[in-house]
């Protein structure tokens, strides 16, 4: 979609601050011009696993956050390069990514 300014919407606008805070999802953090999360896991093999789920979304989605494995964790960063910070589409990337821990 292209921005159109009489729908005052496009999906690939960097985000105030302010919306970030507002309309992040759940578990989700703003900081430094990123939107970020930290999900926490009882092993590495259970962190890997995770974040292979989280690329094989991205690769649908055809949006890639940056992914840092740790042993018992992995954080997720959500930024659109093109627009110079959070998006709508990171916000829906983070939603998506969200629901990869429902059962």
């Amino acid at each position: 979609m292209t921005y159109d300014p009489r729908m005052a919407y496009d999906p690939e606008r960097k985000l105030s601050d302010g919306d970030v805070a507002e309309l992040k999802p759940e578990g989700w953090w703003g900081d430094g011009g990123k939107l970020f999360r930290v999900f926490p896991f009882g092993n590495f093999a259970e962190s890997v696993a995770f974040a292979v789920r989280v690329a094989a979304q991205a690769e649908e989605r055809g949006h890639h956050p940056d992914i840092h494995i740790k042993y018992h964790s992995v954080k997720v960063n959500f930024f659109t390069y093109e627009a110079g910070g959070v998006t709508e589409l990171d916000l829906a990337a983070a939603r998506a990514v969200n629901g990869l821990l429902e059962p």
